[in-house]
């Protein structure tokens, strides 16, 4: 729905904290309507989708979801609701997520992705590549080679020799007609 200043509203429902409701992240789907989660406490729970929910909305790996942990038993909880990647994304933007759950990166922080080869370096971290010192390395399509290597490198090349069909006899294919009777 759009407001009259052109910006864009997504109305998205908040899990409710007095029963206990808290965001989480699909981490793996387990079969039998489980998903294991990643709770916005740290917790890793077996979280199990009610049949309501499962034939109208499919949970996938990756999905933000809100969970219900149970009372008698705190490794387990209810799927309550999942997000779409907008409402994901939009929750991100205005910070509600925390900071355990926020997988979508556009919270406040970054997240640091290992980055070993360094490719993502941010400007602060970039050093100036030195040129480094050619080195002689036999290539075959290198054009510095000199004109013996060329010479002995070319081999001639025997031409063909021609088969001729007349020194074949011609036969009248007797020992075929012999299979047709």
């Amino acid at each position: 729905m759009e407001s009259g200043d052109g910006s864009t509203r997504i109305r998205v429902p908040l899990p409710n904290r007095k029963v206990n409701e808290m965001f989480a992240i699909a981490d793996q789907m387990l079969g039998g309507r489980r998903v294991r989660a990643i709770c916005e406490d740290g917790e890793v729970r077996i979280s199990r989708i009610p049949g309501k929910m499962r034939r109208r909305q499919w949970v996938r790996e990756e999905d933000l979801i809100v969970v219900q942990p149970w009372e008698y038993q705190d490794d387990r909880a209810n799927v309550i609701t999942r997000y779409s990647k907008t409402q994901a994304m939009y929750l991100s933007r205005k910070g509600q997520l925390p900071s355990i759950v926020d997988v979508f990166g556009s919270g406040e922080e970054s997240i640091e992705i290992g980055d070993e080869s360094g490719i993502f370096e941010t400007s602060s971290e970039v050093n100036e590549i030195e040129p480094e010192e050619e080195e002689d390395v036999d290539d075959m399509f290198s054009s510095d080679d000199s004109d013996e290597e060329k010479t002995s490198e070319i081999e001639p090349i025997a031409e063909p020799t021609r088969v001729r069909h007349d020194d074949f006899e011609d036969d009248d294919d007797g020992d075929i007609d012999s299979f047709f009777g």
